[in-house]
């Protein structure tokens, strides 16, 4: 019977945690509604305030990367005491309202761009840091997204409250996947406009064609099978349920090329995913 030595024991199980910590072994979490988030005021004329966030953008979002993905700065944000009050200042005055006495269209607004500045917020406070996967998670395991990070009208939330407990299951649209960023090189591109009830078609398309037409979201081997983004096995269900309903929502995004190539295509589909953060 063969024995590892305690060393090669050491480099065998450093070895399965590296590879680990490269990929998501977790099943996504579903969209559970938290009932209680789910009201409005229609006749609300208001319009909630998000200029502070978008002089974050303006400052700190690379949104020209010759990658063709959005780099976010964390290491100047972090090192600027100014414009980090000013981020915390924003996220306060968010946690302050009662999202509910809006209209629908302002809090889709209102909660993808505090998911998003939280996210920055997290980040910077941890920064320097390889992935936000290391983040609570020293081996990359796990990460963030379960932590009560904010309170709102007395109910502490974490960002899979918001995504998953508010986003998904009220507003039923799968582009909310292109909407929240995970400051990751694998995420959609943090978007360089402030979400508003106003730009949201716009933005979350842009946000979707950016996506499907880069390799990260979707590519094909040199053999010519199809490889996309994680995303669309994780949230499969988002995206209609099977291999066919996700090929025709990559379709109605991709170019005129990648969209014949993958009219004709037919066989099975591979995914990837990179959570090494989207620093410059």
């Amino acid at each position: 019977m063969q024995t590892h030595q305690p060393q090669q024991t050491v480099i065998i199980l450093s070895a399965l945690l590296l590879l680990l910590s490269s990929c998501s072994l977790s099943v996504a979490p579903s969209g559970q509604l938290i009932s209680f988030w789910n009201a409005s005021n229609e006749s609300n004329p208001a319009k909630i305030e998000h200029s502070a966030w978008q002089a974050i953008l303006d400052a700190y979002l690379d949104a020209n990367h010759p990658s063709g993905i959005n780099r976010f700065d964390y290491g100047s944000l972090k090192a600027n005491s100014t414009d980090n009050q000013k981020l915390k200042d924003y996220l306060s005055s968010l946690k302050k309202l009662d999202p509910r006495t809006y209209s629908k269209a302002e809090q889709k607004a209102y909660w993808i761009n505090l998911y998003n500045a939280l996210t920055v917020h997290l980040v910077v406070n941890h920064y320097p840091v390889k992935s936000i996967k290391h983040i609570d998670s020293p081996l990359g395991l796990g990460g963030p997204w379960d932590k009560k990070l904010l309170k709102i009208q007395e109910h502490r939330l974490t960002l899979n409250n918001i995504e998953h407990g508010i986003l998904r299951p009220i507003w039923n649209d799968n582009r909310i996947h292109y909407a929240v960023n995970c400051a990751s090189i694998g995420c959609p591109n943090l978007a360089s406009e402030a979400y508003t009830a106003e730009n949201m078609e716009i933005v979350l398309d842009k946000g979707a064609k950016d996506y499907v037409n880069h390799t990260r979201g979707v590519q094909f081997h040199p053999d010519g099978r199809l490889l996309v983004s994680s995303i669309y096995e994780w949230y499969k269900v988002d995206f209609g349920g099977t291999d066919a309903s996700v090929i025709a929502h990559l379709q109605k995004y991709a170019n005129h090329d990648l969209a014949n190539r993958l009219q004709s295509y037919k066989g099975s589909i591979d995914d990837q995913y990179n959570w090494e953060l989207n620093k410059p």
